[in-house]
């Protein structure tokens, strides 16, 4: 293997796990937009241009969108219960 191919394993391994163990949602999601990233980065090198591009698209791109806007109606909603509760 490669040492770039082996950097970005490691960098997919990393990413993955601090997905996972981060406490702060948008982090987690930033993390989730650079996995998505390194993972087509991984597609072009295996030669898959077509999975490159959607990997680009729907991960990074539109699931990361919708995830934001989750997050976003999370917080007003918080926000909302925090001003009713005073």
């Amino acid at each position: 293997m490669d040492v770039i191919e082996l950097m970005l394993l490691g960098l997919l391994l990393v990413c993955g796990i601090a997905t996972c163990l981060s406490r702060n949602l948008l982090v987690s999601l930033v993390i989730f937009m650079a996995y998505s990233v390194i993972m087509s980065i991984v597609w072009v090198l295996l030669q898959a241009p077509d999975l490159a591009i959607t990997e680009a698209a729907v991960g990074a791109g539109v699931s990361s969108v919708l995830l934001f806007l989750t997050l976003k109606k999370i917080r007003d909603i918080r926000k909302k219960v925090q001003n009713e509760e005073k």
